[in-house]
């Protein structure tokens, strides 16, 4: 089915389910009422014929009310669910009209200096970190910038394009645990938190008595009250004990405070957690990637699902101590906090070396389910073929991902061998620009694991370096010459010591005279081809493509141009071989008034 088949059909389908269950609610606030107005109906009637009838009659109806209430706020979390795919479906169909900026643009994750980023746009508004992202949880979010930023070894790109594959199938489940993480998303606070408990020693557990005394303690207190009550001791003795065990809780509750106080803001995101890992428990997997971190999960038949749970629950019942009516006497009589610390503390000695798996595993569900979207979305993108030689790069119809289909043009691209430099030449605005980022995004992307805007596409594995978009820095007293020579040093560097590198410069030293900036210009593609490395310039200076004779082994020269038809200039953004000699500056000039 078509992205847009699918998402029209589920949002149809969706609408008609919330329908449903919203009818339901209303059913279920009238059997709410009407078993208040029954209870007190019977209880009146009865209680004057046989208050024993009465009792039961209440007790019954009572548990019946119970029930509803649960069933009702399960029928409101199924709505609420509903709602967050149905906003799901909602987006994806403006995503494909090119309208994502509802999306989270990952602007926070910008880094001060990077080899490509700024260039490449992959942060901030329209962004491809913003088309992609389809993550809820601060620490996904933070792994998919990670992914974009650094490239992945050669068998771990394969694994995310096997897991991607996998999961572009599964759309239903993919949808629904992003709709699981939307309710509540994940903080990285709440992670770093949990990080610092676990590494915290522990107060209670390791003292051996407390293990025993948890039970001894409230069987005395206990046994106490009840010979109270049945008179068998005199009231000074139980209040004596009730006055000793007060001051036993009072203690343990100073002890207690500051780590449940620590952990109390985890709840909500443990159930998330809980839900999404068993979410990902049910679910059968192929690959060998989703598999592992699935079976990872799973260890030795215990769900990391229950165990969370688990540690949510035990927050939950100390959560008993913020109600003073409540805690008062469960403390001194069953001594609740010192029964969930013990449990807590326990958990904490079973589970220490999952916890930072369980969050890790989730976020990489949430960021292949992100490659997995924007496969879904793009059905006639292709998955990169990595080759081992150093370095090759060959394309067909590649395009610019952020370019919406209807407006697009597509290009290729063929250098065979390291030591070959492309030069681009070309009239303003012709396209040399989007070129060069179409090559440098899908890179990006195949080096993060991520489908490709492309018919075909295979790369060496590199690392990407770029000089497109400089800027000066006034707080660093840097010109914008100084900022683009800056990164110069670094490719050049990093070409003179051999590393696998994949260079696109876009009119360097542009800071600097027309003469130096050729002379600048020359001697780079010279020290280039001395060091085989892999590059491509696009520039104006298209004397630069006078170098082919010199070294026609190394120079491969490409232009766009522009199409001049009386005063009007036409772009049809398709790459050509050889140098461009239709140059548009001049016609641009004139129709802004100066007189040439």
């Amino acid at each position: 089915m078509e992205p847009k088949e699918f998402y029209s059909s589920r949002i149809v389908q969706l609408t008609t389910q919330k329908k449903k269950l919203q009818q339901r609610k209303s059913v279920f606030a009238v059997l709410r009422l009407g078993s208040i107005i029954v209870v007190i109906t019977i209880f009146y009637f009865l209680w004057s014929i046989n208050k024993f009838y009465a009792i039961a009659a209440a007790i019954i109806t009572a548990v019946i009310f119970i029930q509803l209430i649960y069933r009702d706020l399960a029928n409101r979390a199924a709505i609420n669910h509903l709602q967050q795919v149905l906003t799901i479906n909602e987006f994806e169909l403006l995503a494909l009209n090119g309208k994502y900026d509802h999306f989270e643009n990952g602007h926070i994750y910008t880094p001060q200096d990077h080899f490509y980023a700024n260039d490449m746009d992959v942060f901030g508004k329209a962004s491809l970190y913003q088309f992609i992202n389809r993550t809820t949880s601060e620490p996904a979010a933070q792994k998919l910038a990670d992914w974009l930023l650094s490239p992945a070894d050669v068998d771990n790109i394969i694994f995310r394009q096997d897991a991607t594959k996998e999961l572009t199938n599964k759309n239903q489940w993919r949808q629904n645990l992003q709709a699981i993480g939307k309710e509540s998303s994940i903080k990285k606070s709440t992670v770093a938190q949990i990080r610092n408990w676990l590494t915290q020693p522990t107060l209670f557990i390791q003292f051996k008595p407390w293990q025993w005394l948890r039970i001894i303690l409230p069987g005395i207190i206990l046994t106490i009250t009840a010979l109270y009550i049945f008179d068998v001791i005199p009231e000074k003795i139980w209040y004596l004990f009730l006055f000793i065990y007060a001051v036993i809780a009072f203690q343990i509750n100073k002890i207690v405070a500051p780590l449940h106080n620590q952990l109390s803001s985890m709840v909500n995101d443990l159930k998330i957690l809980s839900k999404s890992i068993a979410s990902i428990e049910a679910q059968p997997f192929e690959s060998i990637l989703l598999s592992g971190l699935k079976n990872d999960l799973q260890k030795e038949k215990s769900k990391a699902s229950l165990k969370i749970k688990k540690l949510q629950k035990i927050l939950d019942r100390l959560d008993l101590r913020y109600n003073m009516v409540i805690s008062i006497p469960i403390n001194i009589l069953l001594m609740w906090n010192l029964q969930q610390v013990l449990d807590l503390e326990k958990w904490k000695e079973e589970n220490d070396t999952d916890v930072n798996k369980w969050f890790d595993t989730l976020a990489t569900f949430e960021v292949l389910n992100s490659f997995a979207t924007l496969h879904f979305n793009n059905l006639e993108w292709c998955f990169p073929i990595i080759l081992q030689k150093h370095f090759q790069i060959n394309a067909v119809e590649l395009g610019h991902p952020l370019i919406h289909r209807s407006k697009r043009v597509n290009n290729y691209i063929d250098v065979k061998t390291a030591g070959e430099i492309m030069l681009v030449t070309g009239s303003n605005m012709a396209g040399k620009s989007t070129y060069l980022r179409s090559i440098g995004i899908n890179s990006i992307l195949t080096m993060a694991g991520a489908a490709v805007c492309a018919k075909h596409f295979e790369i060496s594995p590199i690392q990407l370096l770029s000089s497109m978009r400089i800027a000066d820095n006034l707080a660093e007293s840097t010109s914008t010459f100084y900022a683009e020579l800056k990164k110069l040093k670094t490719v050049i560097e990093k070409i003179n010591t051999g590393e696998k590198v994949f260079i696109l410069l876009d009119e360097i030293l542009r800071g600097t005279n027309s003469l130096d900036r050729h002379t600048g210009s020359e001697a780079l593609i010279r020290q280039l081809i001395k060091q085989k490395a892999a590059a491509i310039l696009a520039t104006h200076d298209v004397d630069l493509a006078a170098l082919e004779t010199e070294f026609p082994n190394n120079i491969l020269n490409f232009h766009f141009d522009a199409q001049v038809n009386g005063e009007e200039l036409y772009f049809d953004y398709k790459l050509k071989t050889g140098v461009c000699t239709n140059l548009n500056a001049s016609l641009l000039m004139k129709k802004i008034g100066l007189e040439l």
